[in-house]
């Protein structure tokens, strides 16, 4: 039975990201890159630097009535450098963000774009090798007292070395400043997040063997399925999609690496095909 939802998240999990690093095969190579970086502006937080790109979090404006407040984690990465999805698969670091209000803790949503898929020789991943834009929603402790806000950033960059980002970003999300050129980074970010999926354009579980789960692919008329993407939880590990021909629409096998106990967890999935993407979730059967 599957349940659909966006392809947002409240964070990755510690599991996937302590397992992408570990298997990294450029982890001798790692460096740590921590920093702090407060309001250039009073919504949004200034640019941290690191030798792969920079990294700040803007703000659409003032949070609504219920402390909602719509933002986007912006990645600008130079020339040859990549970063990582929800998931990366074999090797990568998963971005991962944590919010709160001096003890309070705010909620967090992040949302992807649909990723790539890349072999640099060692692993197959999935993540950005371009500019992009994390799209966030985060609830405030409390909806009606001005606060600062420090987000806690955990993600990785890479090129011919891979280097783990850590920041905290500070800014203050009550400060009611609307600034239009911050406001068009965060539309751009919910604008690029695949669509839900629905009823003819979703994915599936449909069978469970001993080392691998298969997954059909329900596909608009005309549409051709080329890639999925699946992230794996606390208790699943999975290993990357492989493509085949099924009676309807399209089928992927997806290794399981790791099963503990009879996990059922929802998954996130991203499904790719020549007319777009969707997101939604999906447990076993």
């Amino acid at each position: 039975m599957m349940d659909l939802a966006p392809d947002t998240v409240a964070k990755p999990h510690g599991y996937d990201q302590i397992r992408a690093m570990r298997k990294s095969p450029l982890l001798p190579c790692l460096l740590l890159a921590l920093a702090s970086a407060s309001g250039a502006q009073a919504g949004s937080s200034g640019w941290h630097h690191v030798e792969g790109g920079s990294i700040r979090i803007v703000t659409s404006g003032a949070p609504d009535e219920a402390g909602h407040l719509r933002g986007a984690l912006e990645i600008r990465l130079k020339p040859g450098w990549k970063t990582y999805w929800l998931d990366p698969g074999a090797s990568g670091v998963p971005p991962t963000l944590e919010a709160s209000a001096g003890s309070r803790e705010a909620g967090v949503e992040i949302g992807f774009p649909t990723p790539r898929r890349f072999d640099d020789g060692y692993a197959l991943w999935a993540g950005y090798d371009e500019p992009l834009a994390l799209a966030l929603t985060l609830t405030l402790p409390e909806a009606d007292a001005p606060t600062r806000l420090d987000a806690s950033v955990f993600l990785g960059v890479c090129e011919t070395i891979c280097i783990p980002v850590q920041a905290t970003l500070s800014f203050d999300p009550r400060s009611g400043t609307h600034d239009p050129d911050h406001a068009a980074v965060v539309d751009s970010a919910f604008a690029a997040l695949p669509a839900p999926a629905g009823n003819g354009f979703s994915a599936r579980v449909v069978e469970v063997r001993d080392d691998a789960m298969v997954v059909e692919a329900t596909l608009p008329d005309g549409a051709r399925a080329l890639d999925l993407f699946v992230a794996g939880t606390e208790t699943l590990a999975l290993g990357t999609p492989e493509k085949a021909d099924g009676a309807a629409g399209a089928q992927f096998r997806v290794p399981v690496e790791t099963r503990v106990g009879k996990a059922r967890e929802e998954m996130t999935y991203t499904l790719v095909t020549d007319r777009g993407a969707v997101t939604g979730t999906m447990r076993l059967p």
